[in-house]
């Protein structure tokens, strides 16, 4: 429901939340994510415009992120990269414009639900909570095991 680069700045933004504030070298976070390097910092360079990372070049430079950014409601992340409306969450999934409440498609009501409850994920969602692992902490809870146990 968002773009790829949306997508790539919130895996990176992840990977800084689990690095406990030590600078993360870009090369390893690019390798570790599966980014182009030159990708990854054009999207840095607009998450310190942002004020959400911190990032210092040259020997023993990197990338973390600021202390206030773990806070930040995903929500902040996602119009860095897209504005006020994700680019995949369209006002109607048929794209008619002329839907609305007065004039709905088909599926409006139903539509109206998904969107606005990704709209609270990311509102309630923040930068912090991407520190725990998903897959990991749901392998644990089905007590599949730990990290990569199983695969």
């Amino acid at each position: 429901m968002v773009n790829q680069t949306t997508r790539y700045a919130l895996q990176i933004l992840g990977y800084l939340a689990r690095s406990d504030a030590s600078l993360v070298p870009h090369e390893q976070i690019a390798r570790e994510i599966g980014i182009p390097a030159n990708y990854l910092s054009k999207i840095l360079n607009q998450l310190r415009k942002s004020g959400i990372v911190e990032s210092r070049k040259g020997w023993g430079g990197g990338s973390r992120l600021l202390p206030d950014a773990a806070g930040r409601p995903l929500l902040d992340i996602v119009r860095v990269f897209e504005g006020d409306r994700p680019a995949g969450i369209p006002a109607c999934i048929f794209g008619l414009p002329e839907c609305g409440d007065t004039n709905p498609c088909p599926l409006h009501d139903h539509w109206t639900l998904i969107r606005d409850s990704f709209q609270t994920l990311l509102c309630t969602t923040t930068v912090g909570d991407l520190k725990r692992r998903t897959v990991d902490v749901a392998r644990e809870d089905l007590g599949l095991g730990g990290p990569g146990i199983g695969n």
